[in-house]
């Protein structure tokens, strides 16, 4: 019987597709899941949508609800961690936007994905911490960013088994499904690099190549207007990108530089939004609330996250693969050893078993490489409590040196720190 620890079961969007995805599952009907967020309230609303949902599924899960982390992680088979640690508008977006870099959302790479790693990857090392005295033959999923940073950290400094989880590679070969107007069941790809910038070095419909069809589909003005920034990476670089073009545009120095490039690849009408975002999150925190007052049954369906998928195949033994962020141990031979990447992993009862890719083609290397400098040196950052490192983190991220020479990126980041107050204590 899997015990499964929810550590940031306050993020309602993720704890409802978990919930609901494992309800679906036969094999963890007798299952436990321990709930876990700091705050109360939206720790009562999703334990209260869970029981209502394993109620009207007719499973035997078991839900626990807590405060407590370290009562949560206790006995665990499987710990995920969606966890957000002092997130701020106004500092990771606005004050970077005031010095002219305008990041899409600034949670991977960048001054904002520099910063929240300094903030996050701390809590989760904790966690770690604890799981190694609690549960120390748990595997932790983890779903929180910076993907490639926590996990860097997490394989250096702890002894947990870890892989780190998005849902890019499943959401992308849905688009270009659509792209291409093929049903989603044709389509496979064969994708490998790094978080938020892996590569469709292949990519099929039916067993056969379906890249001409995805070049038919960019000299098509509306398909291209769909997702311009992938598309136009595509055209030069030769292969599709799993993250979104508003995600993709602040990874490289091509797009976001001038107000020109970003009327010309609509990023002018995509800028990052704080009430739109706040926006989005009550209403889902409404929705759920609604759902778990409800006196209609609820009827769960499987979602495209791997979470679930994995802990069926440990627990079963049935494989599956999926796409997952583990340390490159000679898994891509151009991509820097011991850094984070993404490929193709089969998992089953023995566990997860990354796949070895070889070299990616050499421009899409050196595109990743230029996004493993900035985690090499925010992972160093953090391990060493080094405030030196973070400066050179972002220093040399891709978009922030295309827009400020160094003296103005020394003010941005002094500025950014001095705005965390006593957040930042430990470091030196």
């Amino acid at each position: 019987m899997a015990r499964i620890a929810l550590i940031g079961a306050g993020s309602v969007v993720f704890s409802r597709r978990l919930l609901q995805d494992v309800a679906c599952v036969p094999a963890l009907s007798d299952a436990t899941i321990a709930l876990m967020d700091p705050d109360r309230e939206r720790l009562e609303l999703i334990s209260t949508f869970a029981r209502k949902l394993v109620k009207d599924a007719g499973t035997r899960i078991k839900i626990e609800a807590t405060t407590d982390r370290r009562k949560a992680l206790e006995g665990a088979d499987y710990v995920l961690t969606t966890i957000r640690v002092g997130d701020s508008y106004e500092i990771d977006y606005a004050i970077p936007a005031s010095y002219g870099v305008d990041q899409a959302v600034g949670d991977t790479i960048g001054p904002g994905g520099v910063y929240k790693a300094l903030r996050t990857v701390p809590v989760l090392l904790d966690i770690c911490r604890d799981m190694e005295e609690l549960c120390p033959d748990a595997w932790l999923l983890n779903y929180t960013n910076p993907m490639a940073i926590a996990c860097w950290a997490i394989n250096d400094a702890t002894r947990i088994k870890t892989v780190g989880l998005c849902h890019s590679v499943q959401r992308t070969t849905e688009q270009l499904a659509e792209y291409i107007g093929a049903p989603r069941n044709e389509v496979n790809g064969w994708v490998a690099g790094i978080n938020h910038m892996a590569w469709f070095l292949r990519f099929e419909r039916n067993g056969k190549d379906a890249y001409p069809a995805l070049r038919q589909a960019l000299e098509d003005s509306d398909t291209f207007n769909k997702d311009p920034v992938r598309f136009e990476v595509m055209r030069h670089m030769g292969y599709f990108v799993t993250e979104s073009t508003r995600h993709m545009s602040e990874y490289v120095p091509y797009f976001r530089k001038s107000d020109v490039l970003m009327k010309k690849f609509g990023l002018d009408q995509i800028r990052q939004d704080l009430n739109r975002r706040q926006n989005r999150d009550t209403d889902h925190f409404a929705k759920l609330r609604e759902d778990a007052r409800s006196k209609a049954p609820m009827k769960p369906s499987r979602s495209d996250e791997y979470a679930c998928r994995i802990i069926e195949s440990m627990e079963t033994g049935q494989a599956t693969v999926i796409n997952g962020n583990v340390r490159n141990a000679g898994l891509i031979e151009n991509l820097l050893e011991g850094s984070c990447v993404e490929v193709p992993c089969l998992v089953d009862r023995l566990g997860l078993h990354p796949m070895k890719i070889g070299k990616l083609p050499p421009q899409l290397a050196a595109l990743d490489r230029a996004n493993i400098a900035v985690q090499e040196l925010a992972t160093k950052a953090i391990l060493e409590r080094s405030r030196a490192a973070a400066m050179h983190a972002v220093m040399v991220d891709p978009l922030t040196a295309a827009i400020l020479p160094l003296d103005r990126i020394r003010a941005m980041f002094d500025q950014m720190w001095a705005a965390h107050g006593d957040q930042l204590a430990a470091y030196s």
